[in-house]
């Protein structure tokens, strides 16, 4: 009897196994990421939101399609043929207005690295259909040292004066320029043996 109960046992154990042999793959074969973006869209994601972030809403990886929409008047071929175009392409980053959340300006990183580099070449497409949508475009060369103000300079050159960022103004400066307007101003120009540079952050 003992002797039975063990074969069957066995069997069962058997089965089992083979069942796991052909089971199926899951359905379902993923896990939890541990980012979201690479290193460096991390690092200008804070530099972009120290630089504009109490103005604008900032979007990731938005596509095309969700920042355009197609005129009413435009005929079914050319419709069908941008949106088909259109739902390829991706912006890195797309500022919005707070209040609407209309999109304001799209912001792509450059950078030359691997054999065709990342967005190296200027999509011809993408700054047609932008600028017909009247939305500023910016394409930022990736390299290390960028500071927030270098981004804030470069962002602020490209945004219409409705959209301006509106630049804090640091504690004790208001009084100070307040009492150097009250003082006598120079009537000659000051001469000085400094150069001024500029650096553009856009490609």
């Amino acid at each position: 009897m003992e002797l039975a109960i063990i074969l069957m046992m066995l069997l069962i154990l058997v089965a089992v196994g083979a069942m796991k042999l052909h089971e199926p793959a899951l359905a379902f074969p993923f896990q939890k990421k541990t980012n979201l973006f690479t290193p460096v869209e991390r690092s200008f994601i804070d530099l972009i939101e120290n630089a504009v972030g109490k103005d604008f809403r900032i979007l990731c990886r938005v596509k095309m399609s969700d920042v355009l929409a197609v005129r009413k008047s435009a005929d079914k071929k050319t419709v069908k043929n941008a949106l088909s175009r259109a739902g390829s392409k991706q912006f890195d980053f797309v500022l919005c207005s707070k209040d609407s959340m209309m999109p304001v300006l799209a912001i792509d990183l450059v950078h030359s690295k691997g054999k065709d580099g990342y967005k190296n070449q200027r999509d011809y497409f993408v700054s047609g259909a932008l600028d017909a949508a009247h939305i500023p475009h910016i394409r930022i060369k990736v390299r290390a040292g960028y500071t927030v103000k270098d981004i804030q300079e470069c962002i602020q050159a490209k945004l219409p004066k409705s959209k301006q960022i509106s630049v804090p103004v640091m504690q004790g400066t208001a009084k100070l320029a307040k009492e150097f307007a009250n003082q006598a101003r120079p009537t000659r120009p000051i001469k000085t043996n400094k150069t001024v540079t500029t650096r553009s952050v856009a490609a």
